[in-house]
């Protein structure tokens, strides 16, 4: 057990590298993924949209979030107004269309993943901690066994070896904690985005559900 615990301490720092570096890759993966949701939220949005009068086009310096909220603005605009009966009927013929598309709203996994990772950054300087606390026990016990004058040596050895455990846990912590800073808002906007996304999907269903025969027989 203690030949155990001595080669647990002994390569805690490692540990906490190697689990930093899959931190990292995770943060990078979800960024990628929250730019493939954004992108395919936007091209329907856009489809959907397309062809309405006043339809938004923002340049191409614009965050794909800003655009998205025009293209709702623009669904938004069309149900306010009753006299764009062609609009009206514009969005009722392809809601069917954005119907098939609408995986990119399903969010649970993406949220939990997230969650986890921003969570996770807590237990770094933890895990440095416990690394020291392995390394000093280990010490007491190695020692107990030896002469007293070799007791303060030992721990004072373990411990000079253990405090970076300590310090990369530290480290990794602060690293991750600025990271998750940085990616914060635009996981938050693309949870908003999908909002209001089902939010307008779930208007236009119902009030355009039905078309009255009379407005149908006046377009005709």
């Amino acid at each position: 057990m203690n030949e155990l615990l001595q080669y647990l301490s002994t390569l805690s720092s490692l540990i906490i590298g190697m689990v930093f570096c899959v931190h990292l890759f995770l943060f990078f993966v979800l960024w990628l993924w929250s730019r493939r949701d954004l992108k395919k939220i936007a091209s329907a949005l856009f489809d959907f949209t397309r062809g309405l009068k006043n339809q938004s086009l923002l340049d191409s310096t614009a965050h794909l979030s800003d655009q998205i909220d025009a293209f709702l603005s623009d669904v938004n605009d069309v149900l306010d107004e009753a006299d764009r009966q062609a609009d009206r009927r514009a969005l009722l013929e392809r809601m069917r269309v954005l119907d098939e598309k609408r995986r990119y709203l399903n969010s649970m996994f993406f949220e939990t993943c997230y969650n986890m990772g921003r969570t996770m950054i807590e237990a770094y300087p933890l895990a440095g901690v416990l690394g020291t606390i392995l390394a000093i026990g280990v010490a007491l016990q190695t020692s107990a066994a030896t002469q007293s004058t070799a007791t303060v040596g030992i721990i004072l050895g373990r411990f000079g070896d253990a405090i970076w455990s300590t310090a990369a846990g530290l480290l990794a912590a602060m690293i991750l904690m600025f990271l998750n800073s940085c990616l914060e808002p635009a996981f938050n906007r693309l949870s908003e985005n999908r909002q209001h996304v089902r939010e307008t999907v779930s208007r236009v269903k119902r009030e355009l559900a039905f078309v009255p025969p009379a407005i149908e027989e006046d377009e005709e």
